[in-house]
This record gives C-alpha cells, structure tokens and sequence, in this order.
C-alpha cells in the first residue's frame, strides 16, 4: 500500500529568546528589524549609494520571502505505517532509550490487537509482531503475550547487549496468572524463538526497565497494581501481597540478565518508613511502583512510590513521591522536589520532568533545578510524554488536547533552541485505562519518531505513524 506523506507546517524561534515566557516567531522579524536599523544609520553614512540600494533589494526580498527566511528551521513529514482492520501500538515512552526499532533500524517491535474498547482479560493475548522497514512495512507475527494493557503495552525493550535480535516483553501464565519476563531471539529457529523465560515463583514480577547499557532490568508486581492502578496492570494477574498495606517481600526488583538472579531492592515497608516523617496518612495507604528508570549511565535509578490513586479517591490525599536509589539498593533518597510528568534522564545524574509550567532539568544528587527547556508557549504541557534523542541534541514533547482530541507533538533542537510542532493525532474518544497516550520514541539515530493515533478507516484503528525530521 502507497503510504501518504504530509509536510508539516514549521514555527522556528530565535533561541536568544526561548527563555521568555511572552516569545514570539522572531527569526524573520528580528533580522530585518537588525537591516532596517543598519540602513538607516548607512544613510546617514558616507556609504555609497550602489551598496544602499544593494542593502535594499536584500531587504525587500526578505520582506516579500517571510516564509523562506521561517523554512531555515526545523521541517518534518508524517506517514501511516500499519494499517488495519488490526490495531498496532508500542505502548510504551521512548524515554530511556526505550527504542522501538532494532539495532540496524529495519525491525519496529509492536503490539497488534483485535479490540481497543476493553482492558485486556486474562486470555484475551495480543500478538508480538515485527514491522519490517525493508519490505514496505510488513507485519510478521513472532509470538503472543497475556500480560499486555493499552497504556504501556507489554514493555518491550531491545536487549542493549543484544540490540539487533533479542528484545524483551512481559507474559504471563494462564493456568497461574503469573506474570514473568521473556527474552525473545528472532534469529533463532524459523521464526524466532523464546531464549529465556524469567520465572520467580515466590514472587512473580515482569520487567519494568532495561538498564540502558544492557546486564539487568528492573522488576515489580503487575498483580498489585491491577489492584490499586490498573491502568499499568495486568487484569487478573497472580498476587501474592493482596491485602498488605506494606510489604517486606515486594517493591522494586532487579534481575541479572545473564543468570537470572533476583535481588529485592527496596521494599514497601522500607518506602512507607521513609515517607512516614512527611505523610503520617501512608500507613492507611496501600502502596504501589510506577515508573523505574534507570540513567544513562546506570549508576542511579528513579521511580514513584504512589498510592491512594484508584478511581474516585481524593487527589489531595494522594502519594506521589519520587525516589532515587543505586543499583546496588544503597542511598534510598526522597527528592524534595517534586518532579511531575513521565520524567526522562539527562547525562550527568540529571533528569527532565516538570515542576510548575516549565519544562525542568533537575539534579538528583543535589536536589536542584539547574536548568530548564523552552518556556510555556513552546511546550504547554510540561507534563507530557517526553523522550530525549539516543545522541541527546533533541527532545521531544508529546501532549493532548481534550478540547479536540487530538495529540501533538514538539521536537526541540536544543543545541539552538529551534523547534517544530506536529499537525494533530486523532486520540479518539476513549479515556480512563483505555485513554492513548502521546508516548513518542526515536528511532536509534535521533531523525524518526514513532507515535500513536487513530487511523482514518471506518472503525478507526489504532495504529503508528512516523514522525520524520527533514535531513
């Protein structure tokens, strides 16, 4: 199938003045205020008139080519890349250089499901399929999976040490209800084979972040948080803390990837004793892990401690604290700031998130704002979806507007401040669980996004468009 291609309608901003709150597209206009004020002091020079009127013609041209002076900034296209009658979806951010397409780029790993109207029954799977970048965008189905939800997928990651044929996902068993980690090699066998299945029957955990430079992944218990926020759960998923408030034997996890050894390191007793001193309310509170994030260089690992989130509770009454630990389970610290969105790392034990209207880079270490991207007008929602390039010189925002229903998405060059909007992605009408979040990741170059939207076919599938910076 011909796959349609739109250009986007670009809006570049002068970086001197990206900091201001009240900025305007003043790439055009300030340069020919700049020749208007220099022509004006060159006629009150003795510079010659052929120059004057060679200043001139250059000045008119530019007054009458405002949108050629505009195109000297950032330029995207789109295009469809799955279709249906099925519905694709990564699921997951990109953040954490959780990148969909393998280490060549000619694989983009997805979901493909038959329904988007339900949070996924136990026996209801969803196919793992391969999207092949050489071969116009084929789909190859290379296994299933029963530990999916619309919102972060089944997390798949690319095995870092493994990056062009082994990747990651969540299952879990059917007689059991027990979640455990696959790791997938599609180089094996004819279609690909399971190399490894992560199975701890004490304590039944699926991945919840590949460190970045390969060797472990993160851990938690999909079965609580089907009980307390189900929209990142697994519906019907083994338990075994139902009924605690605090566990000894849960919290976060991490697995060697090479042995299969599992180390709990901290747990949600140790997590309600160090928010005790500041939310005496946390032991009527069952708490739950969002979010494990390891940094770039894998020496520090972020996550929220969160509970009191199911539906028609207070938001006031609400935890959500973010923690930092090491991954060898030492220096459990609670951030005084709060830092708020789906938080990215920076280089250097910084991290990207949002504290107030602006779009933040904050220390860990030293619990300080240092630094910040853009200002409100090009990034309206700092809470969004954010995903930082492989090579760290572009971000990307994703956003909704509910009023119209549609996400959007901003691509900032921060080497110059430069920046691109996208047209609008339909989101549906579907909200709650069920809601499509923006959730962009790059491609392994920084050139490509991938994104979700509502396809315009008549049932209106789910599927992945492509985001593409002009080279």
């Amino acid at each position: 199938m011909k796959h349609a291609t739109c250009n986007v309608t670009h809006h570049f901003y002068c970086s001197v003045h990206r900091s201001c709150n009240r900025c305007h597209p003043l790439s055009k206009e300030t340069g020919i205020a700049r020749d208007i004020f220099y022509l004006w002091n060159a006629s009150r020079s003795r510079l010659s008139r052929t120059r004057l009127k060679n200043c001139l013609a250059v000045l008119i041209v530019a007054l009458i080519s405002l949108e050629g002076l505009e195109a000297s900034g950032p330029s995207i296209s789109v295009r469809q890349i799955t279709f249906g009658p099925e519905n694709h979806f990564f699921g997951y951010i990109g953040h954490v250089q959780n990148i969909p397409w393998n280490g060549s780029g000619r694989y983009i790993l997805a979901l493909q499901t038959t329904f988007q109207d339900h949070m996924p029954c136990p026996e209801e799977a969803a196919n793992v399929v391969l999207i092949d970048t050489h071969n116009d965008h084929s789909v190859q189905v290379a296994d299933r999976t029963h530990a999916w939800n619309p919102q972060q997928g089944t997390m798949f990651y690319w095995n870092p040490e493994s990056p062009e044929t082994q990747f990651f996902f969540n299952d879990r068993d059917p007689k059991t209800g027990k979640v455990f980690c696959v790791l997938f090699d599609i180089s094996k066998g004819p279609h690909g084979q399971r190399v490894r299945e992560y199975r701890f029957e004490d304590t039944p955990i699926g991945n919840s972040g590949v460190a970045q430079n390969g060797g472990y992944f993160l851990g938690i218990n999909y079965g609580r948080l089907d009980r307390l926020r189900r929209v990142t759960g697994y519906r019907g998923a083994f338990d075994w803390t139902a009924g605690v408030k605090h566990p000894d034997d849960d919290g976060v996890f991490k697995v060697n990837i090479a042995t299969g050894e599992k180390n709990l390191l901290v747990s949600f007793r140790e997590l309600a004793r160090a928010l005790r001193a500041t939310r005496p309310t946390v032991d009527q509170t069952a708490l739950f892990i969002n979010h494990t994030l390891w940094n770039r260089e894998d020496d520090r690992i972020f996550f929220f401690a969160r509970g009191d989130w199911l539906s028609g509770s207070k938001r006031e009454n609400r935890i959500n604290q973010s923690f930092i630990i090491k991954p060898d389970g030492s220096g459990l610290t609670r951030q005084k700031q709060h830092i708020g969105g789906h938080p990215e790392w920076d280089y250097g034990r910084r991290i990207i998130g949002r504290v107030d209207d602006r779009q933040v880079i904050y220390d860990v270490d030293r619990q300080l704002v240092v630094g910040a991207l853009g200002n409100p007008d090009i990034f309206p929602n700092p809470e969004g979806d954010i995903a930082l390039s492989p090579d760290g010189k572009w971000f990307v925002n994703g956003y909704g507007n509910r009023a119209i229903r549609k996400n959007f998405y901003v691509l900032y060059r921060r080497s110059d401040g430069a920046y691109i909007r996208s047209s609008g992605f339909d989101m549906g009408t579907l909200s709650g669980d069920l809601r499509q979040d923006p959730s962009p990741c790059w491609n392994r170059e920084g050139t490509q996004v991938l994104v979700p939207g509502l396809a315009d076919d008549s049932s209106k599938t789910r599927q992945l468009f492509i985001i593409e910076l002009a080279k």
